[in-house]
């Protein structure tokens, strides 16, 4: 059943209904509220100041691939976060074989030295087979392990230590030292 104001609710309806299907496109578009951009972030033109930069520079790796990782403590498993940048960094790095990549590993210091290197390494190493599973040559690839010798940040909350744990892949023309 229908309460009146539901029969007029129809009614109204159905009266916008014929009156539109008379109009063109344009008529219609015109009626229309004026078009906004989403405040999502996401359009089309590059943000101010990256208006320039080059498809497959190490700027593009960075911004559209994204070029770090994060791990829980203690653990070289990757999550699905850290699979879905490894992800968008197989398919850059897919379609820019020239790039060789670099992959870094770190640590906090929840542990020895040598038990932080060696999660470390595992880390790195962990990016690299996701890489290589996803198509990226593994000849194009290699892992080092820095233990917690480059912090980002020198905090005691564990909260904090979270920026430390992590990978980051680097772009490289050539093979350098693997100590460095």
């Amino acid at each position: 059943m229908y309460t009146m104001l539901g029969y007029t609710r129809s009614l109204v309806a159905a009266a916008m209904l014929v009156a539109l299907a008379a109009c063109t496109t344009s008529e219609v578009a015109s009626l229309e509220e004026p078009a906004v951009a989403p405040m999502t972030g996401q359009t089309n033109d590059p943000a101010p100041g990256f208006e320039n930069i080059a498809a497959g520079s190490e700027e593009d790796f960075i911004l559209n691939a994204g070029r770090r990782i994060y791990f829980s403590q203690d653990s070289a498993t990757l999550d699905s976060v850290a699979m879905a940048t490894l992800d968008n960094q197989a398919v850059w790095l897919n379609r820019n074989p020239n790039w060789l990549v670099k992959l870094q590993g770190f640590a906090d210091d929840s542990g020895s030295p040598s038990k932080m290197v060696a999660l470390s390494q595992k880390r790195a190493e962990a990016a690299m087979a996701y890489l290589a599973s996803k198509g990226v040559d593994a000849r194009r690839m290699w892992a080092k392990g820095y233990g917690n010798d480059r912090e980002v940040r020198d905090c005691a909350e564990r909260s904090c230590k979270v920026q430390n744990r992590r990978v980051v892949s680097n772009l490289r023309v050539q093979r350098d030292d693997e100590g460095a």
